[in-house]
């Protein structure tokens, strides 16, 4: 999951699959990641930490990370938030199975309508309705692939 700072939509992403992967009882890895690096290091933002929290799951542990071109390589799919992340992701891509690993996250439940998770850091309001739109892409992805042969 890759937002540009890793402290809002992102890690918000990660908590949500990682709350189902468990429920669904998958042996699934999830993390995410920042195109940009100002927030390395940094606990997700209060308001994507309370918002995760008022729907029960927890994800103050998580700490900001750099999105590294090894990233591609090891995991299997790569979830851009919008447009803009999404091509800073491709241009470490070194081969197609790469460039095939990544796409929009709301590609997930709403295929081939390329729409963006729009980045709350400046709407104090958005983060409900980001949590919202994650836990959609979320339950897709679990029913898309929670029954294919791990690779």
């Amino acid at each position: 999951m890759v937002c540009l700072g890793n402290i809002c939509r992102s890690p918000l992403a990660e908590g949500i699959l990682k709350q189902k992967i468990t429920e669904h009882n998958l042996d699934w890895e999830v993390s995410s990641a920042g195109t940009g690096y100002w927030h390395i290091g940094n606990p997700p933002d209060e308001r994507s930490i309370a918002v995760a929290l008022k729907h029960g799951i927890d994800i103050q542990s998580q700490r900001a990370e750099k999105l590294k071109p090894k990233d591609l390589q090891y995991y299997d799919l790569i979830f851009a938030m919008d447009a803009s992340n999404y091509r800073n992701i491709l241009s470490y891509a070194t081969s197609e199975e790469e460039r095939e690993k990544v796409d929009l996250v709301m590609n997930l439940a709403d295929p081939g309508r390329n729409q963006k998770v729009p980045d709350p850091y400046y709407n104090d309001d958005g983060f409900e309705e980001v949590y919202q739109m994650l836990n959609r892409a979320c339950d897709a992805l679990i029913q898309k692939y929670k029954d294919a042969p791990s690779s």
